[in-house]
């Protein structure tokens, strides 16, 4: 389960379309996007929501953090918001995944050499990632919470390895450790 919530946290999830289920409003998909965030940073997120199958601005940001709205086509509540700088290398992950490439392996190599060429921009300091999972219809709007909600704070540290940050690369629900040790994308999960 952790490996399947990490997957989808690193924003990897978005495929190609096949139908357009019902798409929610605007106020209903930022309010959802937005709930993966802590309080203070809600207002100032720009959110990306899914309209006709593809990903579009609904509202813009004041602050450094983009946030992805719930895939209708998905099953499930899952929203992600990430640190701007990061939005060259999630958008490139959605694009290799809508012209077919779907398997991890490659769309890390594509990425890798894009990156070592200097073609993809990727942060050369830490940036943040924020997700949260839950069932289907889970968001209360009232509250602005998605019910028995599991989520992941993720913070990228590039080419950063066990030895390096001194953190477990042992996946684990109970304390953080590092994935992708060595990559541009080498980050940090928190479980939360």
């Amino acid at each position: 389960m952790v490996r399947n919530l990490v997957l989808v946290a690193i924003g990897l999830i978005a495929a190609p379309q096949v139908a357009t289920p019902q798409e929610k409003s605007d106020d209903q998909a930022i309010a959802e996007a937005v709930s993966a965030l802590p309080e203070p940073m809600r207002d100032g997120a720009a959110v990306m929501a899914y309209r006709g199958g593809k990903l579009v601005t609904v509202r813009r940001g004041s602050n450094a953090i983009i946030c992805l709205a719930d895939d209708p086509a998905r099953d499930g509540l899952h929203v992600a918001c990430y640190q701007k700088d990061l939005e060259p290398f999630m958008a490139r992950g959605r694009e290799l995944r809508a012209q077919g490439v779907t398997e991890r392996p490659e769309i890390d190599k594509v990425r890798l050499a894009e990156i070592e060429s200097g073609k993809l921009a990727f942060p050369d300091g830490p940036a943040t990632l924020y997700s949260l999972f839950a069932e289907e219809g889970a968001f209360n709007a009232t509250t602005g919470e998605a019910q028995d909600a599991q989520g992941l704070y993720v913070i990228y540290v590039p080419y950063a390895t066990e030895e390096s940050l001194g953190i477990s690369v042992v996946s684990s629900r109970e304390r953080p450790w590092l994935m992708f040790p060595g990559k541009p994308w080498a980050h940090i999960m928190i479980p939360r």
